[in-house]
């Protein structure tokens, strides 16, 4: 064992770059089903807001089952030739990437509603609850094979975020631009366009994955976990783990405030504003804004300040932005998409680091209960993100149901004008909440996080 890790290339520029791959494939078609599947059902195939909402929502609490149980069987894999955790890219990219096309089929738009509904749910349920599970879960907690250096996680957050960044760019910009067309003066998606994109990002998807699967190295041997399953015990160990209680809190209002941004840009630019372009352009300055600002700067704000500390600051201020917004209310999008960058570089802040956040979870519960589960504790973070996206997305479908959105108002001044509104209170009601969360819930400071590396370093000398 020693002899091949010393023959193990040394962490570098390859893992971080593979490992940015691995999230640029997650998110062409996370990101894609987040700003656009609501827009396409309810604009192309003729679904009610609420009832896409609903049956979002509904699919990923079905994820309480399948993400817990990915985590179990990531931690019961014996690591292979590949590593315990890189195997799973080669087994699940296909499936995924046809499931997430599947999605946006526009071709049966004139198909009975009932049969468009089941449809939805089936695609939505194939795609984000077994298929997507299956390859995220194992992917997010590969950092920790990677390399055991807390300055490497660190680095592979960065990158992850980049990664997660750049899919924001190609799919925020591009699919406005090409997907949107002008009919009797209205700014319409195009389900055509719609099914054609979507197969596109599948394919690029399936290559960003193998890119990961080809440049990262696992480094340290994570042995399958062989102790049996007491569901007790899980759930006794979740819900007495006050920072894993912490990052769950902050990971579904986070995802409410980030998804409820990117959803309802589907629906302010084209409708409030008329402009497809402004969404392009909130998109693009929006993901350039954390490349150049957040990802450079996240790592070593984090490692002066805390991580813990960076999110809440970041996260009020770019709750503050939205407050602004909503105040002032600008008639010209493009002041809009202003308060829109600015706020994005608050929320890129605590994305950039979030995932290192998880890492130190992990060392947290392996300082307090002597077992390392990384495949678990990761899974149970990941369903807490698909409740956010869910809850995003059932909140959105359903306000926009109250306000009375259908095709046929979709532009009624009266509805647009409730649009932007809720474009505004939903940031700001979901960062500050994020705040508060990481204040008085999530315990992990700088002094604790540094406490926990340096114990379970002499622990590892020890061995």
């Amino acid at each position: 064992m020693s002899s091949k890790k010393s023959s193990m290339k040394p962490f570098g520029m390859m893992d971080k770059l593979g490992y940015m791959f691995g999230d640029f494939g997650n998110d062409f078609t996370f990101i894609l089903s987040s700003m656009f599947m609501l827009k396409f059902y309810t604009d192309v195939m003729g679904i009610s807001a609420g009832v896409v909402g609903i049956l979002m929502m509904a699919a990923r609490f079905v994820d309480a089952f399948t993400d817990v149980t990915m985590g179990q069987i990531v931690d019961r894999t014996k690591p292979g030739k590949g590593g315990k955790f890189k195997p799973w890219l080669l087994r699940m990219c296909g499936p995924v990437a046809i499931a997430s096309f599947l999605i946006f089929q526009s071709g049966f738009a004139g198909m009975p509603y009932m049969f468009k509904v089941i449809w939805m749910a089936v695609t939505y349920l194939l795609w984000g609850s077994i298929f997507y599970t299956s390859i995220n879960i194992p992917y997010g907690s590969m950092a920790s094979a990677v390399s055991a250096d807390p300055k490497d996680r660190a680095d592979l957050s960065t990158w992850r975020t980049i990664g997660s960044t750049l899919a924001q760019l190609v799919i925020g910009v591009g699919t406005p631009m090409v997907a949107y067309i002008v009919v009797d003066g209205n700014t319409v998606l195009s389900g055509s366009r719609m099914t054609l994109i979507a197969g596109i990002f599948s394919v690029l998807a399936v290559v960003c994955y193998l890119l990961c699967y080809k440049l990262t190295t696992e480094r340290i041997k994570v042995e399958a976990n062989t102790q049996k399953i007491n569901i007790g015990n899980l759930f006794k160990s979740i819900f007495t783990n006050r920072a894993l209680l912490g990052i769950i809190a902050a990971a579904i209002l986070l995802l409410l405030a980030m998804l409820g941004m990117s959803g309802m840009s589907a629906y302010v630019f084209p409708n409030y504003y008329g402009s497809a372009a402004a969404q392009s352009a909130a998109a693009l300055l929006g993901s350039v804004a954390v490349l150049v600002i957040c990802a450079p700067f996240a790592s070593k704000l984090a490692a002066k300040f805390g991580k813990k500390e960076l999110s809440v600051a970041s996260c009020l201020f770019g709750a503050a932005m939205f407050l602004i917004c909503w105040i002032i209310r600008p008639s010209n999008p493009y002041v809009y998409v202003a308060f829109y960058t600015l706020a994005m570089i608050g929320l890129g802040f605590f994305n950039t680091v979030i995932w290192a956040m998880i890492t130190d979870v992990i060392d947290d519960a392996e300082v307090k209960n002597g077992v390392r589960e990384d495949g678990t504790i990761y899974s149970v973070y990941s369903f807490a993100r698909k409740l956010g996206q869910a809850f995003s997305s059932g909140l959105i479908g359903a306000l926009l149901g109250a306000i009375g959105y259908t095709q046929a108002t979709a532009f009624d001044p009266e509805i647009t004008s409730k649009i932007f509104t809720m474009s505004c209170v939903i940031p700001v009601v979901g960062l500050v909440a994020v705040a508060l969360a990481l204040i008085f819930i999530y315990p992990l400071n700088k002094k604790r996080v540094e406490s926990n590396v340096e114990i379970l370093a002499k622990k590892r000398e020890q061995n």
